[in-house]
């Protein structure tokens, strides 16, 4: 009888059985991480419903954000790095406490009880990488394996909330280490996202996806457009970049007790909110993941400060140290800058919308493949249908955002290992190779 060293190391080594193991375990971690998706969804769901049905309980960010600094002291998490630690755990096999799932997903959701502005897939990239980490040291998988493992955590979690399962795969692999996609994760990061999906479904949680209108056919004219659009949304995602890292610096040298830092935070937020209800009476369009005006800048419509105002929130309440994710702000930003900006270039206002939400998630992420995918299924025309011609533009817009919006991006240990404008290989630290 084989012993369970002999028979991992037969299992390491290649072959169908190494095929069949890594069904297995995909499948595996997309059952757990996408029922986890599906109980993350509703409770989001649910915090928006009684944040909106009670306006007052904005009253309470600063102290929902002390209660998160002393829950991460509590858990001796103080010193974690969001989504930045997912990224170094899969490049170096960092690992990732299991403690790190529920911890964010708590804080999450208090961030949105509250009416801080954050989004919900910085916590779901978290929350599968480190349920799936948990899992491969238990199988005792060496580090190549466990790191595959922890990028499958991350396709399934993102898959089960966005239903975008073709995005989230390759988002997963992308994003590490820009320039080098490890295809050896290729189909168990496919199979965790779909199986994740296929999980989140069961529990009927909707896939998101929008219609667009007024598409143009692929001409001279639209290509020119789609250029002018790219270059400005590179210049918005250079922007959006610098207002999070900035009002992080600048937090952490004005406010260096975190107590402190996270209840002025959540002041500034309540005196930000207010401040808009003097042209906007009422309004908590940019509180919360602000679903409604990005489906509205989908449709054509949005407010023109919409995007500058969004990027102010976001930065005041993930600079101050509240956890959550970037992402949904990115697309609430880019869609409703695509949405002002497009009629100036002759272009429709929802599909120029639908042009910024991709044009802008590939300018702070550098992903442009999994942006590509993300136009693919995200949108159709208002006939049900997605045309190779718009998605020529889509790829058109996306490409100039991502050469023109530099090295920088949303997280600090990702790695881009080309250059953007030259074909010239990168060292690890981002500067040139000589």
């Amino acid at each position: 009888m084989q012993q369970p060293k002999e028979l991992l190391d037969r299992l390491r080594q290649g072959g169908p059985l190494y095929f069949l193991r890594w069904l297995a375990l995909a499948a595996g971690v997309g059952l757990v991480v996408g029922a986890v998706g599906a109980g993350f969804y509703y409770t989001f769901q649910f915090v928006t419903r009684l944040r909106l049905a009670h306006p007052w309980l904005l009253l309470l960010l600063p102290a929902g954000g002390v209660a998160i600094v002393l829950l991460y002291r509590l858990c001796g998490m103080e010193r974690d790095r969001g989504t930045n630690f997912v990224l170094a755990a899969v490049r170096e096999d960092e690992s990732l406490r299991l403690r790190t799932a529920p911890l964010v997903f708590v804080s999450t959701m208090l961030i949105h009880l509250f009416g801080g502005s954050s989004g919900r897939e910085g916590a779901i990239l978290q929350i599968g990488g480190s349920i799936s980490s948990w899992l491969g040291r238990r199988l005792l998988l060496d580090e190549e394996d466990r790191e595959i493992m922890t990028m499958c955590g991350m396709a399934a979690g993102f898959s089960a909330l966005f239903g975008t399962p073709l995005t989230a795969a390759v988002f997963a692999m992308e994003v590490v280490s820009v320039g080098m996609m490890d295809y050896a994760a290729l189909i168990p990061c496919i199979l965790s996202a779909a199986v994740g999906l296929l999980t989140a479904q069961l529990f009927q949680v909707p896939a998101t996806s929008f219609s667009l209108s007024g598409v143009p056919s692929l001409s001279p004219l639209s290509l020119i457009q789609m250029v002018a659009l790219g270059i400005l949304l590179a210049l918005l995602s250079v922007v959006f970049c610098q207002a999070m890292h900035t009002a992080s610096r600048l937090y952490q040298r004005l406010l260096p007790n975190k107590l402190l830092r996270a209840a002025v935070g959540g002041a500034l937020v309540i005196v930000l909110t207010c401040a808009v209800w003097l042209w906007n009476p009422g309004s908590y369009d940019y509180n919360g993941a602000g679903a409604s005006v990005l489906s509205s800048a989908l449709t054509g419509q949005a407010r023109p400060e919409a995007f500058a105002l969004k990027i102010l929130f976001t930065a005041v309440t993930l600079g101050a140290g509240f956890k959550g994710g970037e992402i949904v702000p990115v697309f609430f930003t880019g869609a409703t800058f695509g949405c002002t900006v497009a009629p100036l270039l002759g272009l429709d206002a929802s599909f120029g919308a639908g042009v910024g939400l991709a044009g802008l998630f590939c300018g702070v992420t550098n992903c442009p493949m999994a942006s590509l995918l993300l136009a693919l299924e995200l949108f159709c025309t208002s006939d049900g249908l997605f045309s190779g011609q718009a998605f020529v533009l889509f790829a058109v817009a996306i490409g100039v955002s991502y050469m023109l919006s530099g090295y920088s991006g949303l997280y600090q240990e990702q790695k881009i290992l080309f250059e953007k404008l030259h074909h010239t290989l990168r060292n690890r630290e981002g500067t040139k190779k000589d």
